[in-house]
């Protein structure tokens, strides 16, 4: 059954607000609303260096991936699960709690007779299981608290190749880090919730965080995938282009791709925006969908995805456009406070 309360919201936030009434009578002047706009000073703090930094962590040194069949020599955990402290400690340092999903996935095979970019197979029949998580760090709202905005990103690099997964889906994940630093202070109107999931071991996770949310009842009014931020052709490359596409899979999408296409003119990103119409869900943002969540996009740096190193050991984070994934994040930051601070 489709989330009527949520879709219905996603439709209306942009011209109204919610039931609750009055938010505290004290209101701290970076989270104003109705007065100055604050939210060119959060753009402002989303630093590349951060994000460059991170990403190299991730994707290079000391964790070359992030897959939960790969342990480095020497050490007791898979880099998945090193990964998954990582962001915690990270997160617990910027004052957030930290919840988890616990899961069970297994990785995928390699079948190098498919095509370049699609070498992925079903997991062995006697393929091991491993236990991994979904990680949440969650903002509450003053006063619209059940009104929730997601933004998703996958952690995990591929199971069946050893990728650093620097576009696919390093960029993501620090990404979603980086505006969860931002905004660590933040007192947001409606509830903020950061999620790292797992998408490239099977099952994918981000389907048990949707069906989890789903089963609670939980008013999800936006979710906002960031997914390979920046990657783009060789054309685009060598053209200077910072792109960025949103997917939308229903007409709540829509308005968030409209959304997304307004705060880059609004606060001149300079992205080169567009937007495109899935014919079925696809990708973290499809979990939700399919849970019955419609009002959910994912931000990507081209489609059809055309990053030459897409699934591959070349996915190195030597190539990514840091200035691009700045952007991008930028762009979804803008999108998501313009949601918390509709009336």
């Amino acid at each position: 059954m489709r989330n009527i309360r949520g879709a219905a919201f996603c439709v209306l936030v942009f011209a109204l607000g919610c039931a609750d009434k009055a938010p505290p009578a004290r209101t701290p002047a970076s989270a104003t609303i109705g007065g100055g706009d604050s939210i060119p000073g959060f753009l402002a703090q989303v630093v590349e260096a951060n994000l460059r930094r991170d990403l190299f962590y991730l994707a290079k040194d000391p964790l070359p991936f992030r897959k939960a069949n790969y342990t480095v020599s020497g050490h007791k955990r898979s880099t998945l699960a090193e990964t998954d402290a990582w962001i915690e400690r990270r997160l617990r340092g910027l004052g957030y709690k930290v919840e988890n999903d616990v899961c069970e996935v297994q990785a995928f095979g390699c079948d190098l007779k498919k095509p370049r970019h699609h070498t992925y197979a079903l997991p062995a029949h006697d393929a091991p299981f491993f236990t991994v998580q979904n990680l949440y760090a969650k903002k509450t709202g003053r006063r619209c608290p059940k009104e929730i905005i997601v933004l998703v990103a996958h952690k995990d690099s591929q199971s069946w190749i050893d990728s650093p997964g620097a576009y696919d889906n390093g960029v993501g994940t620090v990404a979603l880090l980086e505006m969860a630093r931002v905004l660590a202070r933040y007192q947001s109107e409606r509830s903020i919730w950061f999620l790292w999931c797992n998408e490239e071991h099977k099952p994918w996770t981000s389907v048990i965080a949707a069906n989890n949310c789903r089963q609670r009842g939980d008013n999800l009014i936006a979710i906002f995938n960031v997914d390979s931020l920046g990657g783009k052709s060789d054309e685009d490359v060598a053209a200077g282009r910072k792109t960025n596409v949103t997917l939308y899979t229903a007409s709540e999408g829509k308005r968030l791709a409209d959304l997304m296409a307004e705060v880059n003119d609004t606060y001149k990103i300079g992205l080169v925006q567009s937007s495109y119409l899935r014919s079925r869900p696809g990708d973290d943002d499809g979990s939700f969908v399919k849970a019955g969540y419609p009002c959910a996009v994912a931000n990507l740096g081209s489609y059809p995805y055309a990053d030459a190193a897409y699934h591959e050991a070349g996915d190195k984070p030597e190539r990514v456009d840091i200035v691009n994934v700045r952007m991008a994040t930028q762009a979804t930051l803008a999108a998501v406070l313009r949601l918390d601070r509709a009336r």
